[in-house]
């Protein structure tokens, strides 16, 4: 239905509500000629009388009052859909769709789905969590989480976390039978765990320490798209890992991994939510800013 169409509808149904032109153009905001074109167009495009009209009084037809049968519910069920909507805007409430890379989704957002959800009990929380990179208006999320230099230009973004880093590690067996490297060039000497994307392209292990920057290509028998499977690798002492520092923390702490090439390990760029514009933004979707915010 077009516009035009709708609007002569609702001119019509408040001409039928007042018996009155004049009180329905109060109504309406709009003058009454204009109310009158309207419901005038909308009977020469039905072909029906809708009105009764004299210069005192206006009286619905047959016609008339069988249209205004239906159109009362069908308004007054669009008008409690509208005012439905208020609870999206006033309380955290409804679908929040978020999109963040896998290899740090748990230690980024994981720990503030818990108390967020307990305190909103009628918000629904949805995470996808991958290392494909997304595209998150087409794919109708929310907002997304990237580090700094992967966030889409034109977007808002909000800085959510410190900078982390990805560190070097291998397991006490890796290390009996081989020498810790103390440069990232040493690394040729090593079985290292390739680090590979969702789509199969494999990325260098960069390092940095006094201005330097060295790009390191692993070339060991292992390839893995996933962190989780890297960590346990390593412990496995298959090779070395490249791997994100608060996955392994409990693990050097604990002695179960060793840490090497620190003090080539450089934090990545700031993470951020980012998400396209402020506008009508939902209070559930408000409610996961001011949680990420807050941790």
């Amino acid at each position: 239905m077009r516009a035009t169409e709708l609007s002569e509808l609702a001119a019509f149904a408040a001409v039928a509500r007042h018996k009155s032109f004049r009180k329905a153009s109060e109504e309406r905001g709009v003058t009454a000629s204009a109310i009158s074109h309207a419901v005038l167009n909308l009977e020469d495009r039905i072909g029906v009388r809708l009105l009764n009209r004299t210069t005192r009084s206006v009286s619905l037809t047959e016609a008339g009052e069988l249209l205004v049968s239906h159109l009362d519910p069908a308004f007054g069920e669009m008008a409690e859909a509208l005012d439905a909507l208020n609870r999206y805007r006033d309380t955290p409430f409804g679908k929040v769709r978020i999109n963040v890379p896998n290899s740090i989704g748990p230690f980024v957002i994981g720990r503030i789905i818990g108390p967020l959800l307990k305190s909103n009990p009628h918000l629904q929380l949805e995470i996808n969590a991958t290392d494909r990179l997304v595209d998150i208006v087409e794919e109708g999320f929310d907002a997304g989480i990237r580090f700094g230099e992967r966030v889409t230009e034109g977007m808002i973004a909000l800085r959510i976390k410190p900078r982390i880093r990805l560190v070097v590690v291998g397991s006490p067996a890796y290390f009996e039978t081989r020498p810790k490297p103390t440069t990232p060039h040493e690394l040729k000497r090593h079985l290292c765990i390739q680090n590979m994307f969702p789509s199969g392209a494999r990325y260098a292990w960069e390092f940095e320490k006094d201005g330097q920057t060295v790009s390191f290509q692993p070339t060991g028998p292992l390839s893995l798209d996933d962190h989780e499977l890297m960590m346990q690798a390593a412990l496995g002492g298959v090779g070395l890992a490249y791997i994100w520092e608060p996955r392994v923390e409990k693990a050097i702490v604990s002695g179960e991994l060793i840490q090497v090439l620190d003090d080539w390990c450089q934090p990545e760029e700031p993470l951020y939510l980012y998400y396209p514009s402020r506008r009508h933004m939902s209070a559930g979707f408000r409610a996961v800013i001011d949680a990420m915010r807050a941790e």
